[in-house]
């Protein structure tokens, strides 16, 4: 079965033979694969009423466990943003009463940021939406094809996710 990047790459190789276009093979369809997921996060969240990034804060602190609360810089770590815009999603969270800000009780500066009832609920419905999703995405893929597609990914961004500092 032939596939958009079997086409991309012929093209390249009959129109530059002089260059090595291999790695488009896996990455161009990691790349488009993503785009694919990106429309189907949007989907299942949307039928929740969720943007992709208050998924992502969401479901960062239900994935904390009981009482579902995180510092900013926690969350930070988990989302991969920066601070002004992590306190700009907090503030827009809080809000729409998804998430509240408490005192943290172990440094007076410092806040917590816990997810609120509303919040929980909308993160595990989007959560159940997206596995939908997810899972007609791989339809095509056996359980054992699935496990050694997500063995040979994990050895490709390891590396990225392993990076000090």
């Amino acid at each position: 079965m032939e596939d958009e990047v079997d086409r991309l790459v012929a093209a390249w190789r009959r129109e530059r033979p002089d260059l090595d276009v291999e790695p488009l093979e896996v990455l161009s369809r990691v790349s488009r694969l993503a785009r694919h997921l990106d429309r189907a996060r949007r989907i299942a969240f949307s039928e929740v009423g969720l943007e992709p990034w208050e998924f992502d804060v969401l479901t960062a602190l239900r994935r904390a466990g009981a009482p579902y609360q995180l510092s900013p810089g926690a969350l930070l770590t988990q989302t991969l943003v920066t601070s002004g815009t992590m306190t700009n999603r907090i503030d827009r969270l809080a809000k729409k009463d998804l998430v509240e800000r408490l005192p943290d009780p172990s440094d007076r500066r410092g806040v917590l940021v816990r997810l609120t009832a509303e919040g929980r609920d909308k993160a595990d419905q989007s959560l159940a939406g997206l596995l939908i999703q997810e899972r007609a995405i791989l339809a095509e893929l056996s359980r054992q094809q699935r496990g050694e597609l997500a063995g040979l990914l994990r050895r490709l961004t390891g590396p990225f996710d392993n990076i000090p500092g």
